[in-house]
């Protein structure tokens, strides 16, 4: 078991090192399921994260070109996860928004093993630990 401060530190890192490269697999996974790329499951993150947004501001997210921002909202509408819609706030612009329905009978079937797994994870932690776990990701988030 390690005990100082710096051979912790070394094993965080390299645990969520590890952490990322199995999520971003395992997404890729799930993408290629649905018959996505690796990016259009991105963009479904971000619009589950943020909410509707413009084709724009998905460009500004990701730093994708507004033409490969347009082949990943083609893709995702043409499946069904999202649809474009007239921005409320000006006509001229238009919003990308997830579909709950298709997101729920699509992917969370896909994610419901991984969900189970993270919430029994996260039910062996007292509250103390949870919080503690939650303000290391925000931190890590910035």
């Amino acid at each position: 078991m390690t005990s100082s401060r710096a051979e912790l530190t070394a094993e965080i890192q390299q645990r969520m090192i590890r952490m990322i490269a199995e999520v971003v697999l395992f997404n890729h996974a799930v993408s290629a399921k649905v018959g996505l790329g690796a990016s259009d499951s991105q963009f479904m993150t971000l619009l589950q994260t943020y909410g509707p947004l413009t084709p724009r501001q998905l460009a500004e997210h990701t730093g994708l070109t507004s033409g490969t921002v347009t082949g990943v909202i083609d893709r995702l509408e043409a499946t069904g996860l999202v649809t474009r819609q007239p921005d409320p706030h000006d006509r001229r612009k238009v919003v990308v928004t997830p579909s709950a329905e298709a997101i729920q009978e699509k992917l969370v079937p896909l994610y419901a093993e991984q969900g189970a797994r993270m919430h029994a994870v996260l039910a062996t932690r007292s509250v103390e630990e949870l919080r503690v776990i939650s303000d290391f990701l925000a931190d890590s988030l910035g």
